[in-house]
């Protein structure tokens, strides 16, 4: 396979520490991250929380779904409990998708395993209802890596890492735990260019992606700004703005349009320049298959759907 990042070839290459010939399990070891690194130079399907267009997010349902749907990655987010628990959920409030109210934060795992986690589904979508979707259960990361092991790949997002001090340390206690960084089975992603430092210190096996959010600087405006600032607005970006998130990660993950009236914040000369520049460019959250085509014809390579099936139809 033809590799377009030299920079991803030789991440994890580990030296021949005085001509010594690599132990079986160490060098199996490397090649399983080293061929992670080399599938990412491929198109990627990334099911975002699951196949959660057709059923309720971050629930076996969702990744159930995902996975029959030959997705290349489940992806999720990442918070933890009020005891110290990692659990798979997106918001910091629990209102939205479950029956409960409050901050997810202040919730023992038990307390969140007694919500329902499927039913608000039914009711916002449908003509997607399942009566099997009732009471589903949110999620503890383990489960999910349990459920699935390494015959899937995640994608996983440091969800309000300013809220838990302690996340990166668990969540990457966790990946090493089950095996998943050796295994080139993981991928994570922030926001908070600080919470991905943090991991990349923990354990530089990992690949990272910087999430970028580009919005008009005021309503009306022609201006664009990033959330967090980790880079200008699209047009004012330089190559030495990507090559700072090159510094720590493999790839950047961003959306394509802004606000109802899907105004467009990128363009395929954004996706050429990052490229240029030895990063991936992962697009977020698309559904229609226009919209997909459009991306792929610009040689994006990933992009996060909740209908995989949707994205695979134009991919196979």
């Amino acid at each position: 396979m033809m590799i377009r990042n030299p920079r991803l070839c030789g991440m994890s290459s580990l030296a021949l520490l005085g001509g010594a010939v690599l132990s079986a399990p160490v060098a199996a070891e490397s090649d399983s991250i080293q061929q992670h690194l080399d599938d990412l130079q491929s198109f990627q399907v990334i099911a975002h929380r699951g196949a959660s267009g057709h059923a309720p997010e971050a629930t076996w349902s969702a990744f159930e779904q995902a996975e029959a749907m030959n997705a290349d990655y489940l992806e999720m987010d990442v918070q933890m409990t009020a005891d110290g628990e990692l659990v798979v959920f997106h918001d910091e409030t629990v209102d939205r998708s479950t029956d409960g109210e409050g901050k997810l934060k202040d919730f023992t795992l038990d307390e969140l395993k007694a919500l329902d986690a499927g039913s608000w589904f039914n009711e916002a979508f449908p003509d997607y209802a399942d009566d099997d979707y009732a009471g589903a259960q949110i999620l503890t990361l383990d489960e999910v890596i349990e459920r699935f092991g390494t015959d899937e790949r995640y994608y996983l997002e440091t969800k309000s890492p300013e809220l838990y001090p302690d996340l990166e340390e668990a969540l990457v206690e966790a990946l090493e735990d089950h095996g998943l960084v050796e295994s080139g089975s993981v991928i994570i992603q922030s926001f908070s260019d600080e919470s991905l430092k943090t991991v990349h210190e923990l354990n530089a096996d990992i690949p990272l992606v910087q999430l970028v959010w580009y919005y008009p600087e005021d309503e009306g405006s022609d201006t664009l700004v990033e959330w967090t600032d980790v880079t200008p607005g699209p047009g004012e970006i330089a190559d030495a703005d990507f090559q700072a998130i090159g510094e720590y990660a493999v790839g950047v993950g961003t959306n394509m349009t802004y606000g109802e009236e899907e105004r467009q914040v990128i363009d395929a000369d954004f996706v050429e320049q990052a490229q240029a520049n030895d990063l991936l460019v992962h697009v977020y959250t698309i559904n229609d298959e226009e919209t997909m085509q459009t991306l792929l014809d610009w040689g994006v390579d990933g992009i996060f759907t909740n209908f995989p099936d949707r994205l695979n139809e134009l991919v196979e």
